[in-house]
């Protein structure tokens, strides 16, 4: 078994973090970046970077901090901590609880959500090392993902017929994808394109314009994000806002009016967007969010319509392991999971009207 040692970043691994994220063992996330960092820091959190190392490697990671009367701190490493094996997850996670007691940090949980693919072998392993099952937050929890590593006539020949076809027919109504820059007149097509989503199909409520202008601009402006739009009867009918981060592409925001005419407009943008994520040195391409697995034709499900869609480029949805609490302060973690959560969540909504994590 390895061992780890754990600390904060240094000031130049701070000035060059992205860098250092995609060189992690599974190449990073996106939620771990610097621009999600700039959305996080001072929005609820406090926002630490935290380096993990033994002798083969160095997992950079972000780390999300909240404080609270009587329990202490909360930490919360977002999609981490990137592993290069399942194994090394508990003594990364020992590592760190070493250094938050040298540092005299009083972090009673640390909540992690490691990028590993779910099964009963994995899950046999997590719970054997003392780790606790938690809800989990990301909508990528369970998601499409589709490798694009091959040429873009190779990848299209992939795809489901259904979704083939769609693009196809698209292209040949004349039907046109436009990138476009970034900045408030896309910011404002796109919300109001996810507003018309959510409330005509009850998805998961957005949070604020303020939140997203701010998560579309630290990517933008940092060369990792990528507006795509359709047109009908010369106004915005499809939005799309991809991520480019490393190896990685994220379809992370999108939405559409209803009652379209342009049969196949969706499925084109998300091509243009494969395509273009493409030339920017993606090899493959999260969806972001579907049911999981096993619940995928659950018409009862409130993402089966997403589901639908996303899974028409790739068959297969990825489970992974979602949340799990690393326990470090037992009576206030019992406290915690008995209203104390529920109570903070409920004020900080109502402090601030967003979201707790």
């Amino acid at each position: 078994m390895r061992e780890f040692t754990a600390r904060f970043a240094t000031a130049e691994e701070i000035d060059n973090w992205d860098k250092h994220v995609t060189a992690n063992p599974n190449g990073g996330n996106m939620l771990q970046s610097d621009a999600y960092a700039e959305v996080k820091d001072g929005n609820g959190w406090l926002v630490r970077r935290l380096v993990i190392e033994t002798a083969d490697y160095a997992s950079y990671n972000l780390l999300l901090e909240k404080k609270f009367p009587v329990l202490g701190r909360l930490w919360y490493l977002i999609k981490g901590p990137d592993a290069a094996e399942v194994s090394d997850i508990k003594p990364m996670l020992d590592a760190v609880a070493a250094f938050a007691r040298e540092q005299k940090m009083n972090v009673f949980t640390i909540k992690i959500e490691p990028d590993v693919v779910e099964s009963p072998e994995v899950t046999a392993q997590l719970k054997a090392v003392g780790l606790v099952k938690a809800p989990n937050i990301q909508s990528n929890d369970s998601t499409a993902v589709l490798d694009i590593s091959a040429p873009a006539n190779e990848v299209l020949r992939s795809i489901s017929s259904r979704a083939r076809n769609a693009v196809r027919r698209a292209e040949r109504e004349g039907c046109e994808v436009l990138q476009e820059e970034a900045g408030e007149e896309s910011y404002r097509k796109l919300y109001a394109l996810m507003q018309n989503t959510v409330n005509a199909k009850g998805a998961m409520p957005l949070r604020s314009y303020e939140y997203y202008a701010t998560f579309w601009g630290g990517f933008s402006n940092r060369g990792q994000g990528q507006f795509f739009f359709v047109y009908e009867d010369g106004a915005p009918s499809v939005g799309a806002f991809v991520i480019n981060y490393g190896s990685k592409a994220t379809y992370k925001d999108g939405g559409s009016t209803q009652n379209r005419k342009q049969y196949g407009d969706s499925h084109l943008v998300q091509w243009a967007a494969i395509e273009r994520m493409q030339e920017l040195g993606c090899v493959e391409y999260d969806f972001c969010g579907t049911p999981p697995g096993a619940r995928i034709k659950d018409k009862t499900h409130p993402l089966y319509g997403l589901g639908s869609f996303k899974t028409s480029f790739t068959k297969t949805v990825t489970d992974f392991v979602g949340c799990y609490d690393l326990v470090l302060g037992p009576v206030r973690y019992k406290l915690w999971l008995k209203g104390a959560e529920r109570v903070f969540r409920r004020l900080e909504t109502m402090r601030t009207g967003g979201q707790f994590y």
